[in-house]
C-alpha cells in the first residue's frame, strides 16, 4: 500500500466513526462503480448517504477544499449506479462529505461533516 493510499484508508476509518457516532449505520465501504469509487454507503433513517471521504496532511486548507465540481458530478453518477445496481430509491439519497484534516505528526487535527452536498450542474 502507498503513503497515499494509507492516508486515505486512515481518514476513512475516521469517517466512520465519525458517522456511527452521528447514528448513520455504515452499509458498504469502497465500493466500485462504472464511473469511480464510492468511499462509504450508509443509511440513516430512510435515506441512503453516499459519502465522500477527503484526508489532508498539515496543509493550507482544509481537505474539503479538495473536492472540486466535477468529482462532485462523478461522485452523483456513481451513486446512480449504485442505486440502479442495488434497487435502492435515487429519491431517497444524498451525497456528504467528510473532511479528515491532519496536524503534525499525523494526529486527527479537525473532523467536519457536511450533510446534502449540492451537486453543481
Amino acid at each position: 500500500m502507498t503513503a497515499r493510499q494509507d492516508l486515505g484508508a486512515f481518514g476513512e476509518r475516521v469517517a466512520g466513526h465519525r458517522l456511527e457516532a452521528s447514528g448513520l449505520r455504515i452499509l458498504v465501504r469502497n465500493v466500485r462503480t462504472p464511473g469511480g469509487e464510492i468511499d462509504i454507503v450508509a443509511a440513516e433513517g430512510d435515506e441512503t448517504v453516499f459519502v465522500e471521504v477527503r484526508t489532508r496532511r498539515a496543509d493550507p486548507g482544509s481537505a474539503a477544499e479538495s473536492l472540486g465540481p466535477a468529482k462532485l458530478r462523478r461522485m452523483w453518477q456513481c451513486a446512480m449506479d449504485y442505486c440502479e445496481a442495488s434497487g435502492v430509491n435515487p429519491e431517497r439519497v444524498r451525497i456528504d462529505v467528510i473532511s479528515v484534516d491532519l496536524g503534525p505528526g499525523g494526529t486527527v487535527a479537525q473532523v467536519e461533516h457536511f450533510r446534502g452536498v449540492e451537486i453543481p450542474d
